[in-house]
């Protein structure tokens, strides 16, 4: 470590002393902190088999902040936030999973040890955002989002109670509230309530997800802080139209069945290879959507949208459906419509849908394990050169529960000019 840090000051000094250089490097901090937490269970189920909880987790983040001179209008709309990229590992060495005997659980039997959650590294992009800000105190929440790798996932051999983790590779979530104290002009002390999950969005099984809550406490550095306090007034400018535009997007995702978990777990003889398998088949699932949006602000757009689901799978559970004797109509295709949100931050933004399914036939299972509200919470970037082309990532869930996650490409269509 003291080699890495005497190389990288070699590497600073090394550079041409220029005003603008030095001015640049004042866009840029970091913190580190550390967070003892537990693993909490979000429904009954899970609270059964959750046998001990406490977890510890050490983090660290570069920070960039725009700066008053920078005449960033988006950053002067959020109140400067900040843009972290960060890197967690939790420790989850005392966390163990159990699962009693139950007669709910049909033909699935204990095992006699407890099963591990294991240790996960997550690297994410956090927007951090202070919503009071003065000489000494700060008050900001944030989001965050990126991947998680985990070492110890669900395996029947030896790993067969963690159901939280089914993949070595997860979508990692975070949010936050947060309390900072500046004992000096760059140096301060951040404390916070952080909520981390780690899933992965329905592309394997089991996916639970392991949801973590802590108390953070941890020292942060922010050469930009004094800047930000004490220098200028807010420059508020609405040079952005209001307009309305059509956005079309279509999306190919894909997802593991839910149904083939509960009949390998619960309807499977012990004897048979598929017990408590951890083998799934991955089905694809297609998307389109059309919304009316309206862009009211530099940060916001608001409207409302019509969403056509196409899931390859329904035959499968028509199948699984028959073999229980169960005689219900099937169809791959749901239509939807759903209210949507999408906030921006220059070429980046997050969407939030909310649906309701018009027509939606997926079986037996469906009407307990989903609901007839949808939401879907994606990622996008901008690609203005290709005229406004938007690139992301969603995640589509019933009232939490992950159903699948697709890759979404969209292109909008102004309806007014701008002036």
């Amino acid at each position: 470590m003291n080699m890495v840090r005497i190389t990288f000051i070699l590497f600073i000094f090394s550079l041409p002393i220029h005003a603008e250089k030095l001015d640049s490097l004042n866009h840029w901090g970091y913190t580190f902190h550390l967070m003892p937490g537990k693993i909490v269970a979000i429904d009954k189920y899970s609270a059964k088999w959750i046998k001990k909880t406490p977890n510890f987790s050490i983090a660290a983040e570069l920070e960039y902040s725009a700066l008053r001179s920078d005449s960033d209008l988006f950053a002067e709309d959020y109140g400067y936030p900040l843009i972290n990229l960060g890197m967690r590992y939790t420790l989850n060495n005392e966390v163990r999973l159990h699962r009693d005997p139950d007669p709910d659980w049909g033909q699935a039997q204990p095992v006699n040890y407890f099963s591990r959650l294991g240790n996960t590294f997550s690297l994410y992009g956090r927007f951090y955002r202070p919503v009071y800000r003065r000489k000494k105190w700060e008050t900001a929440y944030s989001f965050s989002l990126g991947l998680g790798y985990s070492k110890d996932i669900y395996n029947k051999l030896n790993n067969i109670d963690n159901e939280l983790i089914g993949s070595h590779i997860s979508i990692y979530f975070g949010s936050g509230i947060h309390e900072t104290y500046y004992f000096d002009q760059n140096w301060g002390v951040r404390a916070g309530i952080e909520l981390i999950h780690h899933s992965n969005g329905a592309l394997y099984r089991p996916n639970k997800g392991s949801n973590s809550i802590g108390t953070s406490i941890g020292m942060v550095y922010e050469p930009f802080y004094y800047e930000l306090v004490n220098k200028g007034k807010k420059r508020w400018k609405n040079e952005v139209d209001k307009y309305l535009y059509l956005n079309f997007s279509a999306g190919f995702g894909a997802k593991t069945m839910l149904e083939d978990w509960l009949e390998t777990q619960f309807r499977t003889s012990p004897t048979d290879p598929n017990y408590r398998t951890e083998n799934f088949h991955v089905y694809p699932t297609y998307s389109i959507q059309c919304d009316l949006m309206y862009r009211y602000a530099r940060r916001w757009a608001s409207g409302i949208g019509i969403d056509w689901f196409y899931g390859t799978y329904a035959q499968h559970i028509a199948k699984l459906d028959e073999m229980q004797g169960i005689s219900m109509p099937h169809s791959p295709w749901s239509l939807g419509i759903a209210v949507k949100q999408e906030t921006f931050y220059h070429q980046w933004s997050v969407g939030l849908n909310l649906g309701m399914y018009l027509h939606r036939q997926m079986g037996y299972n469906a009407q307990f394990n989903e609901s007839r509200i949808y939401e879907r919470l994606g990622i996008f970037y901008t690609f203005q050169k290709w005229r406004n082309l938007k690139l992301g990532i969603n995640v589509k869930a019933h009232i939490t529960k992950a159903d699948l996650t697709e890759v979404n490409i969209s292109h909008p269509i102004n309806l007014a000019k701008k002036r």
